[in-house]
């Protein structure tokens, strides 16, 4: 038989005076739990961060694929040629910069593009204020509203803006002898990789980028995979031989 438990006054312990007895956490137990969140929380932030960015990075590609499909739209709607215009634009920019090329396509985006309303054209990671580009994060490859001749002309980056740009030439879909290899849109900025100093966009070697080719796929690489261009850099405007060049593989 089991006997009930006798306090000093003889009477058995009820079952709410041993709760009562009970401790709580002491200093010590308190501090290690914090202790061991602490160190998981330390183990798992980086790869929370890696997380994020590389589905911000996917979410870019998205949003190229989502240009992709404007400019295959407009492209059937204008003789399968690909925009162009003479530069600079009425607006003083230049048609190879995202907020120069954008007017062509936003009518196949269903939304009115602007720095406050940017929609796919600026990739969610790209550090720079929306004033300094307007919110563009993409450049548009001018090879597309050049000729071959034009382009071969060229040899630096000035020669992509400024008073001695050549008039646009528009270029059809069959003028693309690799599409697989041509750019035709990408990141100007190593949106996803960090690089120490200034970012030179597609004339420096660092960073990485996510960049539409005119078959349609799209690749996240490394600067240094890129062909050297016309003016040795990693320019997708200036791609030797133009839109019948290869900017990648190298």
């Amino acid at each position: 038989m089991i006997r009930p438990e006798i306090s000093n006054k003889g009477r058995p312990w009820s079952g709410s005076a041993v709760k009562k007895l009970r401790f709580g956490f002491t200093l010590v137990e308190l501090l290690v739990v914090i202790a061991i969140i602490a160190l998981l929380l330390s183990i798992l932030l980086p790869s929370l961060a890696k997380a994020r960015s590389q589905a911000y990075r996917l979410k870019c590609a998205h949003n190229l694929k989502q240009i992709n499909l404007a400019m295959n739209m407009y492209l059937n709607g204008n003789e399968d040629a690909y925009p162009s215009a003479q530069d600079p634009l009425p607006t003083g920019y230049w048609l190879w910069m995202g907020r120069g090329w954008r007017s062509f396509v936003e009518p196949y985006l269903s939304t009115r593009i602007n720095k406050d309303n940017p929609s796919v054209l600026l990739c969610p990671e790209d550090p720079t204020d929306k004033n300094t580009y307007e919110a563009t994060s993409f450049a548009y490859s001018m090879a597309f509203y050049h000729s071959t001749e034009q382009i071969d002309m060229m040899s630096s980056p000035a020669d992509t803006y400024g008073p001695n740009a050549l008039p646009s030439v528009p270029q059809q879909c069959s003028d693309v002898a690799h599409p697989s290899g041509k750019i035709l849109i990408g990141e100007w900025s190593s949106n996803h990789s960090h690089i120490d100093g200034r970012d030179e966009g597609w004339w420096g070697w660092q960073g990485h980028r996510n960049y539409l080719f005119a078959d349609g796929q799209v690749r996240f690489l490394q600067a240094g995979r890129i062909r050297p261009a016309r003016d040795g850099l990693p320019d997708a405007n200036l791609t030797i031989r133009g839109i019948k060049g290869i900017d990648w593989p190298r």
